[in-house]
């Protein structure tokens, strides 16, 4: 429990009473990131009930992905941001140098709007019906990922990435792909099955396109295979669970 705490503390900026460990470091917690997925889930499907009873469809989405966005306090939208600047970088040490730094580029910012865009589109672009399952199940997958990445790619350095894998056990790679399968197809049937094949994909393949950048996936990487991954899963609802055209 104390493993699954620490987690909540990292992926999200809810305030959680009790005295921090010696070692809070997340790798050690990853199994559990999915649990807080499913956490995360439970809470926007509720703000999304709540939305779509006051607003227009749309306006509805964006208070979602507004709540959704600030209860992680923008973790993982900052290293989507870091990885989109590193990637105008001439060499691996000039990228990381580049992904360093606090400030953001146009790159960064770019990627970052697009995102954005592209998610509240998705959300909004789902049948009513199926939105409860789908926000359930595209935090439990985004958060699945950490684990499963940090086992196959090494990092390129000392830092966040580096002690990531390190505290990370064998054990957790593996609980967290059986928990976001069994979360996904529950919630999400046969659409789910789908972005279970696409979203970790799109993880690997954007963390081995990194990994030729960098020599190694950083701390940020982790972060932008979240995002990325929860947007396929939203991007597959949208196009299983079309909402329809017209009025409500």
């Amino acid at each position: 429990m104390t493993r699954l705490v620490n987690a909540a503390r990292y992926l999200t900026i809810l305030p959680i009473p009790g005295a921090r460990t010696a070692h809070a470091g997340p790798g050690a917690s990853a199994a559990w990131f999915p649990v807080v997925g499913l956490a995360i889930g439970i809470l926007l499907a509720v703000v999304d009930r709540l939305a779509s009873a006051v607003f227009v469809p749309l306006l509805g989405a964006l208070v979602t992905v507004t709540v959704w966005k600030l209860v992680t306090g923008g973790l993982h939208l900052d290293g989507l941001a870091d990885c989109f600047d590193g990637l105008l970088g001439r060499d691996p040490a000039h990228r990381l140098a580049i992904m360093h730094d606090s400030r953001i580029g146009a790159f960064g910012a770019t990627g970052l709007v697009l995102l954005l865009l592209l998610t509240i589109g998705a959300v909004s672009g789902i049948e009513p019906r199926a939105h409860t399952g789908v926000l359930v199940a595209a935090p439990v997958v985004g958060r699945a990922m950490p684990p499963i990445i940090g086992r196959i790619f090494a990092a390129p350095g000392p830092g966040h990435g580096a002690s990531f894998r390190a505290d990370l056990g064998t054990s957790a790679p593996i609980v967290a792909a059986i928990f976001a399968v069994l979360v996904t197809v529950v919630m999400m049937g046969s659409a789910g099955v789908v972005a279970l094949l696409l979203a970790p994909s799109a993880a690997l393949a954007w963390a081995a396109l990194m990994a030729r950048r960098l020599g190694g996936v950083s701390g940020d990487v982790h972060g932008a295979v979240v995002e990325l991954s929860e947007l396929v899963v939203l991007l597959t609802a949208a196009a299983a669970h079309p909402a329809p055209i017209g009025p409500r």
